[in-house]
């Protein structure tokens, strides 16, 4: 990253479980992402826990969007009937960067094979802010964190708000 791209910004984030089994108490993979984000010196403002549900999804995103500008939605991004995150997020991304679910798949595949194809990871902007969406296990998200969000959200961020 060259550092002329990367404009000083303040980072808030927020963690969005999808599940409809999980809860605060037992969401792993919720509290693996804010323990990343921490220790990258980035403030969680907003963490929630919602169903399987476009409705459920769009309008904790909108709640994550009013004081958050890195917004991670972990969860429900599968195969099965109830899986929606992609359905519910998508359509309202403004800028799209595929990017990001070509090299989660491929670090994935390094971990887990070909079964990383089934991944739907996205990611886009929605008004300046940034709206990551990841596999919900505890591997998934630490490895998606760890590796590409923390490293690039500054950059990213400083051209969503150009």
């Amino acid at each position: 990253m060259k550092q002329e791209h990367v404009q000083p910004v303040q980072i808030s984030g927020a963690v969005i479980t999808v599940s409809s089994t999980r809860s605060q108490e037992t969401d792993t993979s919720g509290k693996t992402i804010k323990e990343i984000l921490a220790g990258a010196k980035i403030p969680v403002l907003h963490y929630a826990v919602v169903p399987d549900q476009i409705e459920a999804i769009r309008f904790e995103l909108y709640q994550a969007l009013k004081t958050c500008n890195c917004i991670i939605i972990n969860g429900g991004t599968g195969l099965t009937h109830d899986d929606c995150t992609i359905e519910a997020v998508s359509p309202l991304l403004e800028k799209k960067f595929d990017g990001f679910g070509e090299l989660f798949r491929m670090k994935s595949y390094d971990e887990i094979g070909t079964s990383a194809m089934l991944s739907r990871a996205i990611a886009g902007t929605i008004h300046g802010h940034v709206v990551f969406c990841i596999p919900g296990s505890t591997p998934a998200v630490a490895l998606a964190t760890k590796t590409l969000i923390v490293p690039e959200i500054p950059h990213i961020l400083s051209h969503a708000n150009k």
